[in-house]
């Protein structure tokens, strides 16, 4: 199905995949064994809550051992995952369970592409369409060596997703617009993921330019963490993505309180929404 915003602006929620915060039930905490599925049940269920408090679309993230874009709190989430043995095999089951549960949902895998390719590029694909996922965004994938990556993605009908940067020529912006569908993933600015105190100036500016290159929709993360950010992205960007702020919050949280956590957040950020632009 293709990937819409029910609601403006969107919310693109990301979880680290297998990640369960520093409170894990008891029976978490040892890896799987070799070949044996692990139990993302909490991601499931933190994921199906998400989705139901509003948000349009759920990125998958696949744990990496070397998470060069992201800032410390993902960089932790990752690490947890990968100790209790999450590979992407289990990423791809979870997102076949997300897809039977809400078939409305936007899913989309985010990951680094070492993990695609130790899988391999041909089977991933066929892997991930025959789940349901909608999209993928590989986050040191570049659109100018993406030849091979999007003719699989075409092939099985999957949404390729770019990253925009401010720092993008507009060069690559135009070949980000031809090639991306979807939606276009901006990035507030450069450096690693985090959350931030004001959304960056330039923004606005970045989301206008790639305009100039596509009709897709545009959707603004790194540094959405509240709901003065998400009405801010409103104004000028079709969806805000917010990862740090809701991994943040599975961290301090126990496993059995996560999906509540995450959902009430996001309630909030809906209500907040609703409430600036009557």
């Amino acid at each position: 199905m293709a990937i819409r915003f029910q609601q403006h602006p969107g919310l693109v929620v990301y979880l680290t995949a297998g990640d369960t915060g520093l409170h894990p039930r008891s029976h978490s905490h040892a890896p799987a064994a070799a070949h044996s599925p692990v139990d993302l049940s909490t991601t499931r269920d933190i994921a199906l809550a998400a989705i139901d408090a509003g948000a349009d679309v759920i990125e998958l993230g696949v744990p990496f051992s070397d998470p060069l874009a992201d800032g410390p709190v993902i960089q932790r989430a990752s690490e947890r995952a990968i100790l209790r043995g999450t590979r992407l095999i289990d990423v791809l089951a979870l997102a076949r369970e997300l897809r039977i549960a809400r078939p409305q949902a936007g899913l989309v895998i985010f990951s680094y592409l070492n993990p695609i390719l130790r899988f391999g590029l041909t089977r991933f694909a066929d892997a991930a369409a025959e789940a349901g996922v909608d999209g993928v965004l590989l986050t040191d994938m570049i659109v100018e060596e993406a030849d091979e990556y999007l003719a699989e993605m075409h092939r099985v009908h999957l949404a390729p997703i770019f990253l925009a940067a401010p720092t993008s020529p507009e060069d690559r912006l135009r070949a980000i617009g031809e090639n991306s569908q979807g939606f276009v993933y901006a990035i507030s600015r450069t450096g690693i993921t985090g959350k931030q105190q004001q959304v960056a100036a330039d923004a606005a500016a970045l989301v206008e330019r790639i305009r100039r290159w596509t009709q897709l929709p545009v959707a603004l993360g790194f540094g959405i963490s509240n709901a003065h950010h998400v009405a801010e992205v409103g104004r000028f960007a079709d969806a805000a993505v917010i990862g740090s702020a809701i991994v943040e919050l599975i961290e301090k949280s126990s496993e059995d309180e996560a999906p509540g956590v995450v959902a009430r957040f996001i309630q909030g950020l809906r209500q907040s929404n609703l409430a600036q632009t009557r």
